[in-house]
């Protein structure tokens, strides 16, 4: 594996981006690997990823970002591989942000990091007990009308959890039976999409949980993804506006997109899929302004 360090450069379209714009956090792969297997992703690749394509993958995708929205960036920090997958650092609406607390050991080193950065930043932290593992965006989805929150549970996270985030945003919760190993987080297999509409595997759930999804969405607003996208993490999306971010998918499910009037654009993130994540699991998105009025400041990390 190639330890070239990873430059990063800012697109200078950024001066256009306005202020009211989405943000999202991301974090420079500077430190990345697949340094142990806690997901059937990363079973046969230890070691197997390639730092300098991941660096440029990566640096594509926050290119592309970066025309549609603003981007803050938190700092690796040593022994912590995965926290360029900064979706699952936690959740964050209104100045609040709910720290994980990751299931396994091998992650549970990221949580101080990401609670500084959001302290220095001005957000309130609320931490999630070590008792009730929740991993952040990962599992934990706002509609895009913003009057529900569908949380997943099954491999990570445990559905004792999402009464606390009831509680901290006063916000019903739909919880979601994720029953396939490879879709361990609910962003790997279901995306809100502007519009109304929904992108997701329906075989990742169970019968309870697909009446739900079909309950909350009528069935022209449905995108079923076929198992052969599904594996490429078509799910794992970045939306924005009328604008969908993700790995490379079928023709199919392209033209289903566009059809809806979604402008699609693709970023190959092969090195990332190695570890279970794509596009969505490399960013979390944050609010632009706090409830007081005040904007959202940058951390400083060293």
């Amino acid at each position: 594996m190639s330890t070239q360090p990873i430059e990063i450069t800012t697109p200078s379209i950024l001066a256009t981006i306005p202020s009211t714009a989405a943000t999202f956090l991301m974090c420079p792969p500077k430190l990345y690997d697949v340094n142990y297997v806690i997901n059937p992703w990363m079973a046969g690749n230890v070691h197997a990823s390639s730092r300098t394509r991941a660096a440029e993958q990566w640096q594509r995708l926050y290119e592309a970002v970066s025309t549609i929205a603003n981007v803050q960036l938190v700092e690796p920090q040593p022994g912590s591989p995965d926290m360029v997958f900064t979706a699952n650092a936690g959740l964050e609406r209104n100045g609040t942000v709910a720290i994980s607390s990751f299931f396994h050991p091998e992650r549970q080193g990221e949580e101080p990091h990401f609670r500084r950065w959001f302290e220095l930043a001005g957000y309130k932290v609320i931490d999630t007990p070590r008792a009730t593992p929740f991993e952040g965006e990962g599992d934990a989805l706002f509609s895009t009308d913003g009057t529900r929150l569908f949380v997943g549970y099954g491999p990570r996270t445990v559905p004792s959890s999402h009464q606390a985030l009831r509680k901290i945003w006063g916000i019903e919760v739909t919880s979601l039976h994720l029953t396939d190993p490879r879709f361990y987080h609910l962003d790997t297999c279901f995306a809100p999409l502007e519009g109304g509409y929904v992108m997701y595997f329906p075989e990742a759930f169970d019968q309870a949980s697909l009446d739900k999804i079909e309950a909350f969405y009528p069935l022209e607003k449905r995108i079923i993804v076929a198992e052969s996208d599904a594996v490429c993490f078509a799910c794992n999306a970045i939306n924005v506006d009328r604008t969908i971010i993700l790995n490379n998918i079928s023709s199919d499910l392209r033209h289903q997109l566009e059809s809806r009037g979604f402008d699609v654009i693709e970023v190959t993130l092969t090195e990332f899929l190695k570890a279970g994540g794509a596009a969505k699991c490399l960013v979390m998105k944050l609010s632009q302004v706090m409830p007081d009025g005040r904007p959202a400041r940058a951390a400083v990390t060293s």
